[in-house]
């Protein structure tokens, strides 16, 4: 029983409707009514991002459901992580100081030891250009700011296999280039 259940109880009301919740998509409500799946234990989170307060936040939401984290505060910093402890998915924020967001997922997808490695690009701007944008040059997501703790955890889930290992989406366009380099 939910936190929200539990008051609902205490103050004898019926259970609401999905519909009286205020700016909540259907799957958060859907989601919120079944287990979350997780990533396996351990499963290592790269989060680049030069603020502060969203590091943190990530960084407690993740360690709290088992995952360990690494941090930097720019792409530099975030690419020399990348280099040195290889994790399993990467937040990675578009605007950073110095190199930008997009460069830095270029560098990620030009790099053999690192190209396969999902990313779920972060911004607080609302424009869908950088969500396309971001998608076309191989983010795997987007999650725009600010985010909830059910956001975070239903981005990682989309990206999870059959074991609960962060795996890369495959663009439809990449999807059809392998089915027809498949069918000759």
């Amino acid at each position: 029983m939910g936190i929200l259940d539990q008051i609902r109880a205490l103050l004898g009301q019926s259970e609401a409707k999905e519909t009286t919740l205020p700016n909540v998509s259907e799957s958060v409500v859907e989601r919120r009514k079944r287990a979350r799946v997780n990533a396996r234990e351990g499963t290592r989170v790269l989060i680049v991002d030069d603020s502060k307060t969203i590091v943190t936040a990530l960084r407690k939401f993740l360690r709290s459901a088992g995952y360990e984290t690494l941090e930097a505060l720019d792409a530099e910093s975030g690419l020399e992580q990348l280099r040195e402890h290889k994790p399993d998915l990467i937040f990675l924020d578009i605007v950073l100081p110095g190199m930008n967001g997009f460069a830095a997922l270029r560098a990620i997808r030009r790099d053999p030891a690192t190209r396969d490695i999902p990313v779920i690009m972060m911004s607080g701007n609302e424009q869908a250009m950088e969500q396309f944008f971001g998608t076309r040059i191989g983010a795997d997501d987007f999650m725009k700011k600010p985010f909830s703790r059910y956001e975070i955890f239903f981005r990682i889930e989309r990206l999870l296999d059959d074991n609960q290992v962060p795996r890369r989406a495959i663009a439809a366009g990449e999807q059809r280039a392998a089915e027809v380099a498949g069918t000759h």
